[in-house]
This record gives structure tokens, C-alpha cells and sequence, in this order.
């Protein structure tokens, strides 16, 4: 396979010793040393004589995580992040490549905005970067971009970001084009009509806080129209951040029922529910809303049995005045590129989801989706200390951006070493905590 964008080696081989070695596509999990450098990665018995060593004992070594649904905000508001600042927080996250959303300013919908964001993260240390591009024009659902020049310049997929395509036919033709140059077509699932005005879930909470809700019921709807279009068209679809039960129901069918679709599902989608806008907290209010514990409990269900294929973290950075404001007026997202781990680990611990299907769904999955190879042998890895407890702080975080309901908790586990194409881009004991 050619070489991804953004992708390095490096002839400089580091040993890493003692670790527990997770590795999905060569069918392998135990403890083994690993050696890394000239561009892959490798389990050996008898190193060679000479070579650097690490010693990663309590670690877990695992194929580098691939995020499928990040905002960087650049171009536009760099303020919020940049490149620079969002690929060091993923390689601090132990993610290895992130899929940047077009819904910058101004928007991913042609070629010279999709290979300007490849040089500029050519010139950076940190993740790779793939840039999805936009479905239609300025993502105003009128007009198909040109998919082929966007492919060609270096896109991975399509999106209209967090606008969903309302317009059935254009939706057809969507799929069937971006199928045809091989670019995965992700949609945001959402009835504006059911959810105009909405600021949070629709239930209980909402009713307590005098706060519009949307039901459930508007990703449901959405989603259950897309996967009847997705069937009339074979073209493979991804349903992103599901937030409802009964969206993971809908895509348990279609796939019984042989539709190519896949799916993933939020850090914080798993972790919160609405509760956590009690007190008007503007940390909490994302998109789609966080919803009532039978969801989450389903999602996490679902994540577990394979009807939800991946995690992505919808990584959203906003600056203090963004959230610092009433809540209707807030804008929704938090940051997850740094607490994806230990969101996701505190699941492993409790037996909710398996170490393997973790490793599945944080890295395997993704980068098959994006058309990278996945495993170890790639040259991209992550060294994970599960027991590692930090607090998550504007000190500790590497992103620009601290908008997050886990800000000033202690949590537990992260990276601590990132590589990307066997050359070392994060290492926890050069850049602290």
C-alpha cells in the first residue's frame, strides 16, 4: 500500500520491553518485546545486539488509535486549535492518524483546501492527518462537490460535517458518487424538524431545566431513512456519534439484512448521560445530546457486540467565551482527543468492554475504514499505561481548547509513547504529564 499522507520512517530502532502485546491482525495477545524503527513494527524473541531499550513493563502495546471525526478548526479559528496543537494532543492521546472534518472556515470543499492541510501537517510532529472533505457545496446540502479532485488531492471521505443531507435524492446521488471514487460517505443523522431549537435531551432533565429538547426519536428517524437509501443504493455509509438506543436496534437489522453500513459512537456518549447538564453545565451540551442511561447503556452494548464498528471522538475544542455563556446561546462539543483512553478503559476495567474489542474499535476498525492497513506491522503504535492517573487540567492538556465535563477529575490510564510509521512522535517522560 502507497504510503499515506503524512506518514514518516525512520531507520532509528527502539526496543520495547515487557509490555503486553495486543495485536488484532496477526490474531496475537500476551507478553512480548517489541522492536520498532525503518518504518514498522515487530514482536522478536532474540533482538539484535546494540538497539535502544524501553522498558514498558505494566504497558499494553497496541496498533496506533484512528480517529475518525475530529475538528481542528483550521482554517479559521485557530484560536479554538490548529493543527499543530490538535495533532500533538492526538499523539499525546495515543492516536495515530486523525480524519479532520471540513467544517472549517473556510470549508473543506475542494482540492486546494484538502492539499494545503496535507503540507502544512507534512511540516508537523504529532498524528497523521486525513482530511475528509465536504458532500456538497459550502455544506449547504444544494450542490454535489467535485468528489473526484477531492479523492485525487488527498481526502479520505465525505461529510457535510454536522449538517445532515436532508434532501433524499441528493443523498442517493451522494453515496453512489462518493462509492464510485472510493471515498467513505459519512452523515450526521438528524430530523431538524424534530430537533429545531433543541438545547439537550428530550425527558426529565430537559423539563427540570426549562431547556427545549430533542427526542431520540430525531436521530432515529434520520437514521432509518439513510439506511433505506443506502440499501436501494449498495453503497457503503457511515452513521456517526450515535447517541440512541433505538438507533443501535435500526443498525443491528440493516446489518442482519446485508446493508453496508457502519457506525461509530463518542467517548462521551459511553461514558455520561443527560444528568450531566445539571446545573446548566455548557460542558455537557453536545451534539447529538447527551441522552438517559438506557441509551447509554445500549450504545455500550452495542460497541461490545460489533453493531457499533468504532469510537470516534468528535473532538469539538471551544474557547471559555464559546461556553462561557448562557446555555442556549453555548456552542456544543467538548474535547476528546486526550480522554478518549481513559474514558474508554474505565469500561475495560469494569467488564463492559473487552481489551480486544477496545483495540477493534479504537484502532482496527478506523483505519480500515480510511484505507489504512492496520496492526503493528504498519509502523504505527501505542504504548498505553492503563494505570496511569492523571488530572485533567488546562495544564495537563495539550489541545488549545479545555471544554470538557471531566475537567478537574482524576482519571486513569493514557499513552505514553505514540509512533507514527515507526518514528517516535509523543514520549510522556520528555513532555511530562
Amino acid at each position: 500500500m502507497t504510503p499515506a499522507p503524512g506518514s514518516r520512517t525512520s531507520a532509528v530502532m527502539l526496543l520495547l520491553r515487557g509490555g503486553l502485546v495486543v495485536d488484532p491482525s496477526i490474531g496475537f495477545e500476551g507478553e512480548a518485546d517489541v522492536l520498532i524503527g525503518d518504518g514498522t513494527a515487530r514482536i522478536v524473541s532474540q533482538p539484535p545486539e546494540g538497539v535502544a531499550t524501553r522498558d514498558v513493563s505494566g504497558c499494553w502495546i497496541v496498533p496506533g488509535l484512528v480517529d475518525l471525526r475530529a475538528h481542528l478548526r483550521e482554517p479559521g479559528e485557530e484560536p479554538k486549535e490548529d493543527l499543530a496543537s490538535g495533532l500533538a494532543a492526538a499523539a499525546a492521546g495515543g492516536f495515530t492518524t486523525v480524519c479532520a472534518m471540513p467544517g472549517t472556515r473556510p470549508v473543506n470543499d475542494n482540492p486546494a483546501v484538502t492539499e494545503a492541510l496535507l503540507g502544512r501537517a507534512a511540516t508537523l510532529r504529532g498524528a497523521r492527518l486525513l482530511p475528509f472533505g465536504c458532500i456538497t457545496e459550502g455544506m449547504r446540502g444544494e450542490t454535489l462537490t467535485e468528489m473526484a479532485g477531492l479523492r485525487a488531492a488527498g481526502a479520505v471521505g465525505v461529510t457535510d460535517d454536522h449538517r445532515p443531507i436532508d434532501d433524499t435524492g441528493l443523498l442517493r446521488r451522494a453515496l453512489e458518487y462518493a462509492h464510485t471514487f472510493g471515498l467513505l460517505l459519512m452523515q450526521h443523522c438528524e430530523d431538524r424538524g424534530l430537533s429545531r431549537g433543541a438545547q439537550v435531551h428530550e425527558g426529565a432533565v430537559a423539563c427540570r431545566l426549562g431547556l427545549a429538547g430533542a427526542p431520540r426519536e430525531a436521530e432515529e428517524a434520520a437514521v432509518a431513512r439513510d439506511l433505506r437509501v443506502a440499501a436501494l443504493t449498495g453503497a457503503p455509509l457511515h452513521i456517526a456519534h450515535v447517541s440512541s438506543g433505538g438507533t443501535v436496534a435500526l443498525l443491528a437489522d440493516a446489518k442482519a439484512r446485508g446493508v453496508a453500513v457502519t457506525a461509530d459512537v463518542t467517548p462521551h456518549h459511553l461514558s455520561f448521560t443527560d444528568e450531566a447538564v445539571r446545573g446548566f453545565d455548557t460542558n455537557a451540551k453536545v451534539l447529538p445530546p447527551l441522552r438517559e442511561a438506557q441509551d447509554r447503556e445500549a450504545l455500550r452494548a452495542g460497541l461490545q457486540d460489533g453493531t457499533l464498528d468504532c469510537v470516534a471522538t468528535d473532538h469539538a475544542p471551544h474557547t471559555p467565551l464559546d461556553k462561557r455563556r448562557a446555555f442556549d446561546a453555548a456552542a456544543p462539543g467538548v474535547v476528546g482527543l486526550e480522554l478518549a483512553v481513559p474514558s474508554l478503559l474505565a469500561l475495560v476495567r469494569e467488564g463492559t468492554l473487552s481489551r480486544q474489542r477496545w483495540v477493534e474499535a479504537s484502532a482496527m476498525a478506523p483505519a480500515r475504514l480510511v484505507g489504512l492497513t492496520p496492526g503493528l506491522a504498519s509502523g504505527d503504535v501505542a504504548v498505553i499505561d492503563p494505570d496511569f492517573e492523571w488530572t485533567v487540567s488546562e495544564q495537563t492538556l495539550r489541545s488549545k481548547s479545555h471544554n470538557t465535563p471531566l475537567l478537574g477529575r482524576r482519571v486513569r490510564g493514557a499513552a505514553r509513547l505514540t509512533f507514527v510509521g515507526g518514528e517516535a512522535v509523543f514520549d510522556r517522560e520528555e513532555s511530562g504529564p
